[in-house]
């Protein structure tokens, strides 16, 4: 079995993508239990390569080791194949005791096994020797002493660049295994070892615009704009400045030149300003809703926010409800993507997602977005055009309209969207499962100016699919409770629907208001049957319902 390291804790099975990385040997002679750790590596030729097939610039891969990331956990191993992603281990996690006679490459067994029968446990040098043994490559290493570590780090950086792979550092570990153990960890890292990071490569250009970006949370973060330059093997143009403090601690100006690197071999950042100017300005109004700013000191580091609690940035979640599967259904935008959107100005309403278009050019522009991202998501948008009244209802996220209350409410008004949004308190209430918060909320919502000004905007985007048929209300006023398996019907989500097409609810718990359990097991022990034997509820099985439902006839005590 082959498994990510995920968080730290609970990674994601590859054992099909491992199966294709080019050196990965599918048998070995120690037949225990065995545990590696390794590296999924891409080198710099076939990440290159991979890139030259590649046309659209847009599209082209960033970096080898996200490339070797997204093929470890490619669901088709012909693509990981074909990426030529290749594992070298670093370290024996442990090893149970081997049972069964050693076998060599080809499965057959092997005359004399007792070496590759005795994992050591003793040093790491002998450790790594055996795990070569088995046919794994393991990543390059050499052993030292205090006479020639320094001379050896020395050889590592300076061969680092030369040896093809993706490497942003070194490990100095003790071989004595007992002895490292007896060092113990700190919190966060063991005591036996050292790690040195190269020096990241850096590059000089010139600093043309401090883009002020902002979030949800009201912070305003300062991201650079400067001329493209090569870094690691892709181009940046872009770094984040983080906050008030580091910009003016690097004296920031449009004009400067700048030398900038990528962290961890990954994220674009800053490394000094060689002309300090100081010439960039903090912004005094957000770049989002126009209200004034203010600069807050937390712990020495100042960082810039908006107060207005009606600021649209703020309002992300929103705009993520109202995209959501439930809702719109506006496949490809993200929070973070949405977030992108909001600080460039593209979208101020949620009538604005309709369009995007406008900004075209913009969008495939943007960092982690391209041409094909923009046609996805412009495919999406058109298709959320046509909707239904429940979804808009829904995607408003008026507290308390969840999706069942508003297939209530939109049944109820029969699917008539002028009569939805006109319905008031006394006629909401006489909705079973609506209550006088919800009624209360309902109606304010769309007794409120901008709401009602948002939703227009929205309707002149949209147009409504075919309402659903209407049956006729035989369940109205009652509801129920489906628990178990089913046999004629799909899941309980089909059910659900019809009970509801014929004026029913359909609730998720067995209570007082509850009128009947569906249950096929009447004689079951689980919570719902007893907690409804106990209040008298009855149940009946899913051919009573369908019987109902089938006749278009109402219950009968």
């Amino acid at each position: 079995k082959a498994v990510t390291r995920g968080n730290g804790q609970v990674g994601e099975v590859v054992t099909g993508s491992a199966r294709a990385f080019d050196n990965i040997p599918l048998r070995i002679p120690y037949k225990g239990e065995l545990l590696l750790r390794g590296e999924a590596v891409i080198s710099y030729a076939d990440f290159e390569r991979l890139n030259a097939e590649i046309e659209d610039v847009a599209l082209k891969y960033k970096n080898p080791r996200n490339l070797s990331s997204g093929s470890v956990r490619q669901l088709n191993s012909k693509v990981t194949a074909e990426r030529h992603v290749r594992f070298y281990a670093f370290a024996l996690v442990g090893a149970g005791s081997a049972t069964g006679a050693a076998t060599d490459a080809t499965g057959a067994q092997t005359a004399d096994a007792t070496a590759a029968m005795v994992p050591p446990r003793e040093s790491r040098e002998a450790q790594m020797r055996f795990i070569a043994s088995l046919g794994f490559q393991t990543v390059e290493y050499f052993p030292v002493t205090a006479d020639d570590v320094e001379e050896r780090v020395k050889w590592f950086a300076e061969h680092a660049e030369a040896n093809g792979l993706p490497s942003d550092g070194l490990v100095l570990t003790f071989d004595d295994i007992a002895y490292s153990e007896s060092l113990g960890s700190t919190s966060k890292f063991p005591r036996d070892s050292i790690a040195f990071k190269w020096q990241d490569e850096q590059r000089e250009t010139v600093l043309r615009e401090i883009e002020w970006s902002a979030s949800r949370t009201g912070l305003i973060n300062p991201v650079a704009i400067f001329d493209p330059v090569e870094l690691e093997g892709t181009t940046v143009s872009r770094a984040s400045v983080h906050n008030v403090s580091i910009m003016q601690e690097l004296k920031l100006g449009i004009g400067d030149t700048i030398s900038v690197y990528k962290a961890n071999m990954i994220i674009p950042q800053i490394a000094g300003n060689l002309t300090m100017s100081g010439s960039a300005g903090i912004p005094e109004a957000c770049p989002v809703c126009g209200a004034d700013t203010l600069i807050k000191d937390e712990n020495g580091v100042k960082s810039l926010y908006c107060p207005n609690d009606g600021c649209l940035a703020k309002r992300i979640k929103s705009f993520t409800h109202f995209v959501g599967r439930d809702a719109l259904n506006i496949e490809g935008l993200s929070e973070a993507t949405l977030e992108k959107f909001i600080a460039a100005g593209f979208i101020h309403e949620p009538a604005d997602l309709f369009k995007l278009e406008r900004f075209r050019d913009q969008i495939v522009a943007m960092e982690g977005l391209g041409e094909r991202s923009y046609e996805n998501l412009s495919a999406a948008i058109d298709k959320a055009r046509v909707t239904s009244q429940v979804r808009l209802l829904y995607s408003l996220g008026i507290p308390g309209v969840g999706l069942a209350n508003a297939k209530l409410i939109c049944g109820a008004c029969g699917h008539d969207w002028e009569s939805i949004q006109a319905c008031g308190k006394d006629e909401l209430i006489e909705i079973n499962g609506i209550g006088d918060i919800m009624a209360d909320n309902f109606v304010n919502y769309f007794t409120n100016g901008a709401n009602l000004t948002a939703v227009a905007h929205i309707l002149e985007q949209i147009s409504f699919e075919e309402a659903p048929q209407q049956q006729e209300a035989t369940l109205k006023g009652l509801t129920f409770v489906i628990t178990g398996s089913l046999a004629t019907y799909t899941n309980r989500g089909e059910l659900k629907t019809a009970i509801e097409a014929h004026g029913g609810k359909a609730a998720g718990s067995v209570s007082s208001k509850t009128d009947y359990l569906i249950n096929n097991d009447r004689l079951s022990n689980s919570s719902k049957n007893k907690t409804a034997k106990e209040l008298g509820v009855p149940i009946i099985d899913e051919a009573q319902i369908r019987d109902w439902l089938d006749k278009g006839i109402a219950p009968t005590d």
